[in-house]
């Protein structure tokens, strides 16, 4: 994992890392008739059967965009990473959908063993729901089940869909509400370009004392590679005001980032010796590592 602060800019460039102003386009069709797409982005069967079981649990309170058109947009987007997109890509994936939210499931059963315990089979699904609406991950869910036989485990997985969709309907409507009543940030100063007249005597800001955020043990478990990028609102005084995930991996990583930025102490940017508030994109990548044997 490292630490990078990169540049922030307001207008939108394709070949540099940049934060994107947040803008909302406000839909105005009634929760109970929002629009949701179900896919399964690496195509395998374990993801096929829990998407299809998912998008009929979800039919039963929400409008199901058609699962191969959907795809075909899914595929046009063409993300290096479907299970990490920024919020740009989600809200674009979205709009080329047509849908409100779109859920992607990546599922497996997998043959496990420990030192305190024999054989045993493992079904599982990670579940991410974003919002065409903000880009944001605002549903990440993991169904884990075991078993002696990798058939009761997936017996087991396969029922808690329907329990699972119930519960993600009712909370897509509340997230609806609070998405088209949150406000537009306020406009901040974002890092200069290198060379530009604005950089002049500029220092960016940076924390006394850098942390890493945890790599948790559910990204360790499933091999998770993923970066994490969130932007920083600081005041003058170092404080943070705001942050927000811009993108996003699930597995627990964007909240152990957002805890870890909150827990730094920062200096503030400053221009010509005086701390000035600052917007501001930091960037962590996260691998799991081996442990290496002993010589």
């Amino acid at each position: 994992m490292r630490n990078l602060v990169a540049k922030a800019k307001g207008k939108r460039q394709k070949a540099k890392l940049l934060f994107l102003p947040v803008t909302f386009c406000l839909f105005t069709y009634a929760a109970s008739a929002q629009r949701i797409a179900v896919l399964a982005p690496d195509k395998a069967e374990a993801s096929r059967d829990i998407a299809t079981k998912l998008e009929n649990s979800l039919a039963e309170k929400m409008s199901i965009q058609d699962s191969s058109l959907a795809q075909t947009a899914f595929k046009a987007a063409a993300p290096e990473n479907p299970f990490n997109l920024t919020k740009d890509q989600s809200k674009a994936i979205g709009a080329a959908i047509g849908c409100e939210y779109f859920v992607l499931v990546r599922a497996a059963t997998l043959r496990r063993s420990s030192s305190v315990r024999s054989e045993y089979y493992e079904a599982s699904a990670a579940i991410f729901v974003a919002s065409s609406r903000s880009g944001r991950l605002v549903e990440w869910k993991l169904l884990r089940f075991e078993a002696s036989k990798p058939e009761r485990a997936v017996k087991m997985l396969a029922a808690s869909v329907a329990p699972f969709a119930r519960k993600l309907a009712a909370e897509l409507k509340d997230i609806t509400k609070v998405e088209l009543a949150e406000a537009t940030p306020a406009e901040m100063e974002e890092v200069p370009d290198d060379g530009s007249a604005a950089s002049k005597n500029f220092r960016a800001p940076i924390p006394y004392r850098r942390v890493k955020p945890q790599y948790t043990a559910d990204a360790s478990l499933y091999d998770v590679t993923a970066t994490v990028d969130i932007v920083i609102d600081l005041n003058g005084a170092g404080e943070i005001l705001r942050t927000e995930i811009v993108r996003w991996a699930g597995f627990g990583l964007d909240a152990s980032v957002e805890a870890t930025v909150r827990a730094m102490n920062w200096r503030p940017a400053e221009r010509n010796g005086k701390p000035l508030p600052m917007r501001f994109l930091v960037r962590y990548n996260f691998k799991k590592v081996e442990k290496q044997e002993a010589n």
